[in-house]
């Protein structure tokens, strides 16, 4: 590995996976899912192999970021963008990423990314930063339902990050804070801004750090829980479930089955845009 950065995803992160100079001949695939709070780009092999990958926040200027990232997974390689054989782009600003060959919803670059490490049929629970989606796929990986929290923020990203500042502890301590908890409290309140006073009044009443944040995490499942009743197989996504691995032992205790994790759970998307371009590239998209 050339160079790794903090697993924060409030910062940027670029890692190369692949521990010497890649041949100047090589073909690369791109994959870029520009989400509302990061934005993740990755580099695949002709072989589909995962070279590197990129996470920074987005930002208002969602076109440069995507380059920047990408560019700086070239870097990492000692690659040119002249490597890159065909690039897709998924999220909610894809039609922004201007070196784009392609786009592809989030459903579809989910479910592909997903499908690269499980055999459907399953059901996908993407946590991310301003939203929260259900994708259920069938046995031949068709989608077969999809179900998208847009209404509040409360139960993605942003509520845990509204968390960490109240409780004034950095994001990425929320996970291991929650492993301490004795007795998590139950927060009732859905809504992130009411949330906020009923923690207040925690703090008031003596409860612990740990058994609020325990807490927090498991106001998100319930709320993902409500979106759509979740049966058979399931496969945890995003960047919440990326860096908080808390979050999949109280889906576990919830749903009482064991969850599946992909080895990156913040890149599917993006790493189904880059399968696509590859498949797009080959003919068998």
């Amino acid at each position: 590995m050339l160079r790794h950065s903090s697993s924060n995803w409030r910062r940027s992160e670029s890692i190369a996976l692949q521990s010497c100079r890649m041949m100047a001949n090589e073909k690369l695939y791109c994959g870029v899912d520009v989400g509302a709070s990061a934005t993740k780009v990755v580099l695949l092999a002709s072989d589909s192999r995962l070279l590197g990958y990129n996470v920074t926040r987005t930002g208002a200027e969602a076109a440069t970021v995507a380059a920047r990232c990408r560019d700086a997974i070239l870097d990492e390689l000692g690659l040119q963008a002249s490597n890159i054989i065909r690039t897709g782009s998924t999220g909610y600003a894809r039609d922004d990423v201007d070196f784009a060959d392609f786009t592809r919803t989030e459903i579809s670059c989910h479910s592909r990314g997903c499908l690269h490490y499980f055999a459907g049929p399953f059901s996908i629970v993407d946590i991310g930063g301003q939203d929260n989606k259900i994708i259920r796929l069938n046995e031949e990986g068709k989608r077969v339902g999809f179900k998208l929290n847009r209404k509040c923020a409360a139960g993605t990203g942003s509520f845990l990050e509204e968390i960490a500042n109240l409780l004034n502890v950095p994001i990425e301590d929320l996970s291991g804070l929650a492993e301490q908890a004795e007795k998590p409290v139950k927060l009732g309140s859905f809504c992130t801004v009411f949330t906020k006073t009923e923690i207040l009044s925690n703090f008031r009443r003596g409860d612990r750090v740990p058994d609020i944040v325990a807490g927090a995490f498991e106001s998100v499942v319930r709320r993902i829980t409500e979106m759509d009743p979740l049966d058979g197989d399931i496969v945890l996504t995003g960047g919440v479930v990326a860096h908080n691995p808390y979050i999949v032992g109280v889906f576990e205790r919830t749903l009482g089955r064991t969850m599946r994790v992909p080895p990156h759970p913040q890149l599917t998307g993006a790493l189904g845009a880059a399968l696509l371009a590859m498949e797009s590239e080959s003919g068998t998209a």
